[in-house]
């Protein structure tokens, strides 16, 4: 459901679906650039109270769309299904719940792939450099025009903790509480690496063609081969070792490829990875991947203590998990202990999950009592 005009009233914006948000333009960029205009895909859960005090603003990692949670008009369980609903941690009876999509990705929101109203073409590598601030900031266009002048929460992990720092640094009066979940407050020369990498994979494809290929089509093979690299980035060593261990799948020998699948943890790294290449456009990949590389805290003060200064939440949650090599725990512990010693209130949880850091996605059983004791506080 899009809006003919700036912004979308208020009553369209009805719990569960997906509605899209149009930014009056133009839209200035972090790094400089200027988008004409811009459409944000976004999905709400609960209802905003009539003090317009209880939104929780949710921002997905570099993967997910705004689909966090189900709801009537679409029951397809989402990425944070059990965090989101009555009952749950983020409680739709007593919060209104907005996730908005990234900028700069796709499932509905301006990026790469859009139409450029100036040349009625793919914006493809013309689409301005993108910052994660450039995404807080479209985020806070849309909360704008929920007609929420303050938020309860932000809510992020992986990228999305990233935004949600963003967030809090750029609209410090924006907000009561921030949540940052596995996130960073710039990327480690290891998580550069490995993501530099992956762009190479995609960049290589001949498919790719530098960036200029057909709307639906693209660099698929390259697109599955960095996917398949993330997939063993998230989650941990210890838990492949539980659930895969050295089982082989269960193929009749005729039927194998000279070096194919042999063992269960190649077959799931392949399913999932076809999913994703089915799914999510390569440029917006790319350009969602160096964001994260490039966000740096001491963009906004000269140091990541003056950045981190710049947040004003009345209470901060910061969650790490020991697993996680991709944003391991001492980025989570940097972020609280900056916090700390500025007479912020925060509190540091650091969990034990296998999962690495994948964590905040499937493990209910760590993230949901942390979560829920933190807003039940509030």
């Amino acid at each position: 459901m899009s809006s003919a005009g700036n912004v979308i009233p208020l009553r369209e914006a009805a719990p569960g679906g997906t509605v899209t948000i149009r930014l009056p333009g133009p839209f200035e960029m972090w790094h400089g650039g200027i988008l004409p205009e811009v459409r944000l895909a976004c999905e709400t859960w609960g209802k905003l109270n009539a003090a317009r005090d209880n939104a929780v603003l949710l921002f997905p990692g570099l993967s997910p769309g705004p689909h966090a949670a189900s709801s009537a008009e679409n029951p397809t369980p989402g990425w944070w299904e059990y965090m989101i609903g009555p009952g749950r941690p983020i409680d739709t009876r007593h919060y209104f719940a907005v996730c908005v999509n990234s900028l700069g990705g796709c499932f509905g929101t301006t990026g790469p792939a859009s139409i450029d109203p100036h040349t009625r073409e793919p914006y493809r590598l013309n689409f301005p450099e993108l910052a994660v601030e450039d995404i807080a900031a479209s985020a806070h266009g849309a909360v704008e025009a929920l007609g929420i002048e303050r938020l309860h929460a932000v809510v992020g992990a992986s990228l999305g903790g990233m935004a949600a720092l963003a967030y809090a640094m750029q609209f410090p009066d924006g907000l009561d509480d921030l949540v940052a979940i596995s996130s960073a407050t710039r990327a480690t020369p290891f998580t550069i690496a490995l993501r530099s990498l992956q762009r190479e994979i995609i960049r290589n494809d001949p498919e790719w063609r530098s960036g200029f290929y057909a709307p639906g089509k693209g660099p698929r093979e390259g697109m599955r081969l960095a996917r398949k690299l993330g997939l063993v980035s998230y989650r941990s060593a210890v838990e492949w070792q539980q659930r895969f261990a050295r089982e082989r799948v269960k193929t009749a020998a005729e039927e194998q490829t000279p070096f194919g699948i042999e063992f269960e943890i190649e077959a799931y790294l392949e399913h999932n990875a076809q999913k994703f290449v089915d799914c999510f456009d390569a440029n917006a990949y790319l350009y969602l991947s160096r964001a994260m590389d490039r966000f740096d805290a001491a963009e906004h003060g000269g140091t990541v203590e003056a950045g981190l200064a710049r947040i004003q939440a009345r209470r901060t949650l910061v969650i790490g998990v020991e697993t996680d090599f991709l944003f391991p725990m001492q980025q989570q512990e940097e972020i609280a202990a900056s916090l700390y010693s500025l007479g912020r209130n925060v509190t540091f949880v650091p969990l034990a999950s296998i999962h690495g850091h994948d964590a905040f996605l499937i493990d209910r059983e760590r993230f949901a009592p942390v979560m829920a004791r933190f807003f039940a506080e509030a």
